[in-house]
């Protein structure tokens, strides 16, 4: 069989009595969490933006996240993941590298509140979602990042798709279909890097849009690809051509292995890619004390680095919050300057404050050859200080960071 409709077949059977109940708590723990952040969000101005480009297009009767208005189905998914995830502070898969529940969470809330589901029709959908989402992006074995693509949206649009179609009473054939209709629709380009835009806030929303069309499509009896993930131009020989992919851990471990339990609640509110060296900055803060510091090497893998390293210049000066959140340099001076990274060390008063600039322009990025990247993003850090001719290094892992903020 296929691989969609291995997936199709699995989540057509499955029932609520068939996940454990570790994975059930984890699963309210992570939808708590998501709906805690769409209330934080309300206070940003992207919120705000969103919120007016999606009531231009009229009303309708679907519950937005931590506010008052009522959208249609769609939009209001839409509106719920940019809130999920606009603060970059949202949960991770960490070997996908896939934030998980703001495309997944969305996409069941919308499909729920339409069909009259339950809130336990709703959590099944939702753990059915995240499951799928995290291992279409174990499959591109680390390379969406290094192409261009952002794996949540990419993966987020087929976990997306078998969440709504669960929810819409879609049969092992639907589902199937619904993954080969959204696959037309998965994609998230991360130029939002090159200037600090806000693109990226927008991708999660789309994933779960695109799953809720992807699944009435299939309901109305419109056709899709079979071979979706595995054919000639289907996900992986497209988003990646020429790489080596794993298209099989597309359907590995169903109903024995749950991604979910793999999922990581956010310490930081910052890019995955930087936790480790956020981390190795406050294990080292206590030892360097006072003493001035002349430069700062970090070493990461090519491809995190990418994200978060490049282009040096603009690195050691975040223009604006945003891109403050995918800064390795000025995340390591923040935190070796205040002994700590949370939200207050993202405004504009720390964005100004000289004493992190002029420490972000100390920082020096170095490939790290012995990185295991990508099957461990990033598994560890190696950052080292000098300071008078003394030199030192430090490291941490934080592949499967659980702790809550």
């Amino acid at each position: 069989m296929t691989l969609s409709r291995q997936v199709a077949d699995f989540a057509a059977k499955a029932s609520l009595s068939d996940v454990p109940e570790e994975v059930l708590l984890r699963a309210r723990h992570l939808v708590l969490d998501a709906v805690g952040l769409a209330f934080a969000s309300t206070r940003y101005p992207f919120a705000a933006v969103a919120r007016d480009a999606l009531s231009a297009f009229g009303g309708g009767d679907h519950p937005v996240l931590a506010m008052p208005d009522r959208l249609p189905a769609r939009d209001a998914a839409v509106l719920n993941g940019v809130l999920i995830h606009g603060m970059d502070f949202d949960d991770t898969h960490i070997p996908a590298v896939t934030h998980v529940s703001a495309a997944a969470l969305p996409a069941a809330l919308s499909a729920a509140v339409a069909q009259g589901a339950t809130t336990r029709d709703l959590l099944l959908a939702y753990v059915l979602g995240v499951e799928v989402s995290a291992r279409v992006g174990v499959g591109g074995a680390g390379g969406f990042h290094d192409v261009g693509f952002h794996p949540t949206a990419v993966a987020g649009a087929f976990g997306a798709s078998v969440a709504a179609g669960k929810i819409t009473g879609l049969d092992a054939d639907g589902l199937a279909t619904a993954q080969g209709i959204v696959g037309s629709m998965s994609s998230g380009l991360l130029e939002f890097l090159a200037d600090g835009a806000w693109t990226k806030r927008l991708h999660p929303g789309w994933a779960a849009m695109s799953g809720l069309t992807a699944a009435g499509f299939a309901k109305a009896g419109w056709t899709g690809p079979n071979e979706v993930y595995e054919g000639r131009f289907g996900l992986y020989n497209t988003h990646l051509t020429g790489r080596e992919t794993r298209p099989e851990a597309v359907v590995e471990g169903w109903g024995e292995t749950w991604e979910l339990m793999r999922t990581a609640v956010k310490p930081y509110p910052i890019c995955h890619f930087i936790h480790a060296f956020a981390d190795a900055a406050l294990i080292l803060r206590p030892e360097i004390g006072d003493t001035e510091i002349s430069s700062i090497r970090c070493a990461i893998h090519p491809v995190p680095g990418k994200v978060v390293c490049e282009p040096l210049e603009a690195k050691w000066a975040p223009r604006d919050e945003y891109d403050a959140k995918f800064s390795l340099p000025f995340v390591v001076a923040a935190a070796l300057q205040r002994g700590r990274f949370t939200l207050t060390e993202l405004e504009d008063e720390a964005l100004r404050d000289r004493g992190i600039l002029d420490l972000a322009g100390k920082v020096i990025v170095v490939d790290d050859d012995e990185s295991a990247s990508p099957e461990r993003i990033p598994d560890t850090s190696r950052s080292s200080w000098r300071t008078g001719g003394c030199c030192g290094t430090a490291s941490r892992s934080t592949a499967a960071t659980t702790s809550a903020r």
